[in-house]
């Protein structure tokens, strides 16, 4: 492009189509709203239990001070073909292995609880530029079986379900799910 002064500019726009500007969270919530609009599942984001302490009005109600009320359990929440369902989603930058302290206690000790009510509790990781749905049972078979503080890629590689991106739906979990409890039980009467 040439400006005033025979002044000359080459502008390189370079273009990064990763996940499309999208979060992992974003992705989940978009399949959330599809699955809501086709009766498919009515599963929700949790909203995070705050207490709000010092709200500035003039400037459109900012929010000064704020606190957590309670430690939060697992961001999604809700049921699917009669089944309750919760689960975290949890992003890694690591290439070779999920740190286990992206883990609180409190939410290990409640995807237990999950398990042990009949409920179907799991993480769904995005990792290497792949999504899988790590199930809460091998996630505490792990946790109890090792004294790693990180679950390697290969074993989420293993033991995860991928997860597919889908332009209509967004990362379609609910074709994980069925995969991954498919077998065990938990729905012999599914509709596809």
């Amino acid at each position: 492009m040439k400006y005033p002064n025979n002044i000359k500019k080459n502008y390189k726009k370079e273009i990064n189509y990763k996940n499309r500007g999208m979060d992992l969270e974003n992705l989940i919530n978009e399949a959330c709203k599809y699955y809501l609009e086709h009766n498919l599942a009515v599963i929700y984001k949790k909203p995070t239990p705050i207490g709000i302490v010092d709200v500035d009005y003039k400037n459109g109600a900012v929010i000064n001070k704020a606190y957590f009320k309670e430690p939060s359990t697992l961001d999604y929440n809700g049921i699917w073909q009669g089944k309750y369902v919760e689960f975290d989603a949890k992003e890694c930058k690591s290439t070779t292995s999920f740190p286990l302290s992206n883990i609180h206690l409190h939410q290990i000790k409640h995807i237990e609880k999950i398990i042990e009510h009949g409920g179907l509790a799991f993480l769904i990781i995005s990792m290497n530029e792949h999504y899988f749905l790590f199930k809460g049972s091998d996630l505490i078979t792990f946790i109890h079986n090792n004294t790693r503080k990180s679950i390697p890629f290969k074993v989420i590689e293993n033991l995860g379900y991928p997860l597919k991106f889908n332009y209509n739906i967004g990362l379609d979990y609910l074709t994980g799910i069925k995969e991954a409890y498919e077998g065990v039980g938990y729905f012999e009467n599914t509709k596809d």
